[in-house]
C-alpha cells in the first residue's frame, strides 16, 4: 500500500506503508540512533511526535517484549528509509511491521530520510501527517498546518500513570529478567534499601530498573500528585522523570517541585524533569530548532573536563542566563553549548538534560545514579 508524508512547509514524500493503515499527525523529528528502535517507539517522551530514524535499515533484529520502555508504543508515527521484512534475532517475538500494525502505529518507508533530515535541520522540526492509500498531498499539507504546535502543549497528562504504584509490582512483567541478563552491573549498591518517590512525567522502565539495581525501592506517582503525597512516604530521595511536551505548560508540576525543594530531600531530575527543576528554581526554558534525539550526543562534565557520549530525547532547553545565582551549570552539550546539567549550590538537588539510563545508548552517564545514591546516604 502506498503512503504519503506531508509537512507544513508544503514538502511531501511518497513511500510505502510499513505499519497500520490510516492517518496520523504530529511533530516530525529525527533520531540518530543506529539501534534501539523499539525503545524509541515505546519511550513516552515521544508522545505527539512522528519519529524519523536516520539509520538506513530499521527492523532487522525484530522486536522483543523485554526491550519495551513502556506498556506500548507512544510515538504518533514512524518513518524509515528501509523497513526490514525479516527479523534475525533469537530473542525476537516478531517483526517490526507486525508490531507496528498490532499497536496501530502508522508508518512509512522507502523515502529518502537523509533528505528529510536535512529539511528538518535547516528549517527546524515541523508538523506533519502520514496517510496510507491514495491521498492528495496538498490536502495533507493543509492538515499539517492545522495541527496544534508543541509549544504550550501538556502531553504529560496522556502518558503519566493513573494511580501510584510500586516498581517491584510491575518489574516481573516489564522485561526485568532480560535486563538482569544483559544489563550493566551498578557502580555500587546502597548500604541499605533506600526509598525513592518518583514523579511519572512519562517515565521509562529502564530508569526504574537502574534505581532498583542500585538499591532503591521506587514508588511512582502520577504527574499531578501533590507534593504532600510524595513526602507522606518519607522518601530518602525524589526523582523527576523524562516526559513529552513543553515544560512551561506544566505549572502544577513546577509548583509541586518548589514545595519539595523546601523539604530538603535529595532530588534528581532528567530530561523533562531537568527542565521542570530549572523552572522551579526560577529559570526559563525555550524550544530548540530541531532538538537532540539520539544515542551519540557528546556532553562535557565541567568540573572534571570529561566527555560523555549520551542518549538524548528533547526539544526544549533551559536558558543558562535565566538560572539564579544559587545554581551552577555542571554539563554542556558539545554540539551547541546548551545546558545539559545544573545543580543547586545549597540544596541537595541536581539534574541533567539527557538519559543516564540510556536504553538505547551508551552507559557513560550511569554514574549519575551513584551520585544520587550518595546524596541520599548523606542525609
Amino acid at each position: 500500500m502506498n503512503a504519503t508524508l506531508a509537512l507544513e512547509d508544503g514538502t511531501w514524500y511518497r513511500g510505502v506503508a510499513a505499519g497500520a493503515s490510516g492517518e496520523t499527525s504530529g511533530e516530525v523529528v529525527f533520531n540518530t540512533s543506529m539501534t534501539g528502535y523499539q525503545e524509541v517507539l515505546t519511550d513516552p517522551s515521544y508522545a505527539g511526535q512522528i519519529v524519523t530514524m536516520t539509520a538506513p535499515q530499521i527492523g532487522n533484529y525484530g522486536v522483543s517484549a523485554g526491550d519495551a520502555e513502556s506498556q506500548s508504543p507512544r510515538v504518533a508515527g514512524f518513518i524509515m528509509r528501509e523497513a526490514s521484512p525479516v527479523a534475525s534475532n533469537y530473542r525476537a517475538d516478531g517483526t517490526l511491521r507486525e508490531y507496528l500494525t498490532r499497536h496501530g502505529i502508522v508508518a512509512i518507508a522507502d523515502i529518502d530520510t537523509r533528505a528529510l533530515t536535512r529539511v528538518l535541520r535547516s528549517a527546524g522540526v515541523m508538523r506533519g501527517v502520514i496517510a496510507t492509500g491514495q491521498v492528495d498531498p496538498a490536502e495533507l499539507v493543509e492538515k499539517a498546518r492545522a495541527i496544534p504546535k508543541m509549544e504550550g502543549a501538556d502531553l504529560v497528562k496522556d502518558v503519566t500513570c493513573e494511580a501510584p504504584f510500586w516498581w517491584r509490582d510491575l518489574a516481573p512483567s516489564a522485561g526485568e529478567q532480560d535486563h538482569r541478563e544483559f544489563g550493566v552491573a551498578p557502580g555500587r549498591q546502597a548500604s541499605r534499601r533506600l526509598r525513592v518517590a518518583a514523579y511519572d512525567f512519562g517515565i521509562k522502565y529502564n530508569i526504574l530498573r537502574r534505581l532498583d539495581v542500585y538499591g532503591c525501592d521506587v514508588h511512582v506517582f502520577p504527574a499531578s500528585a501533590p507534593a504532600s503525597d510524595l513526602l507522606a512516604i518519607e522518601p530518602d530521595g525524589i526523582f523527576l522523570s523524562n516526559g513529552p511536551g513543553d515544560p512551561a505548560a506544566l505549572p502544577y508540576a513546577v509548583n509541586n517541585v518548589r514545595q519539595l525543594m523546601n523539604a530538603d530531600v535529595p532530588m534528581f531530575g532528567i530530561c523533562l524533569g531537568h527542565q521542570i527543576m530549572g523552572l522551579a528554581v526560577g529559570g526559563q526554558t525555550y524550544k530548540l530548532k530541531f532538538g537532540h534525539r539520539g544515542a551519540n550526543h557528546p556532553v562535557k562534565e565541567l568540573q572534571s573536563g570529561k566527555v560523555e557520549i549520551t542518549s538524548q530525547n528533547h526539544g526544549f532547553a533551559i536558558d543558562p542566563d535565566s538560572l539564579p545565582a544559587d545554581t551552577t551549570v555542571t554539563h554542556l552539550n558539545l554540539y551547541d553549548k546548551t545546558v545539559e546539567g545544573f545543580r543547586h549550590v545549597t540544596k541537595p538537588m541536581f539534574s541533567v538534560q539527557y538519559h543516564p539510563e540510556a536504553s538505547p545508548g551508551p552507559h557513560d552517564a550511569d554514574y549519575l545514579f551513584r551520585q544520587f545514591l550518595e546524596s541520599m546516604e548523606k542525609r
